[in-house]
């Protein structure tokens, strides 16, 4: 599976410490995030991740267009609501094509280890014939 993984600023720890604790499914999957992200992730996690570039640089709208290409099949997106973004419309509209392409989407920690476990015991399999 093609998981993509985003965090805003002040979600960016909590990003690593998911990738550390869900390790040993991530690792059997191909991992693609935005620049900064990607990178924390593998500094700390030891996981191969494709990097597009930094969210503000445009990397939310790359990941947006693997996503309206069903080129994911899931997305963890660890946003801050609290704190909106001058690029927050790429990140609305990262959602919005989720949800448009069926394709699973966690916007908070809960949710994302849900979809995980999910992965795990293989209730995304549906992803494959989807494509």
């Amino acid at each position: 599976m093609n998981i993509g993984l985003v965090a805003h600023d002040a979600k960016k720890v909590l990003m690593q410490n998911f990738c550390i604790a869900y390790r040993g499914i991530l690792c059997r999957h191909e991992l693609y995030a935005t620049g900064t992200t990607g990178r924390l992730i593998e500094e700390v996690a030891n996981l191969n991740v494709h990097k597009f570039l930094a969210g503000h640089l445009g990397g939310e709208q790359q990941m947006g267009a693997q996503i309206e290409h069903n080129q994911m099949d899931l997305v963890i997106f660890l946003r801050d609501p609290l704190q909106p973004k001058k690029h927050e419309p790429d990140a609305y509209n990262m959602v919005t094509l989720c949800d448009m392409h069926n394709i699973p989407i966690a916007t908070n920690l809960a949710t994302a280890e849900l979809l995980i476990k999910s992965v795990e015991r293989g209730d995304l399999e549906w992803r494959e014939m989807y494509k």
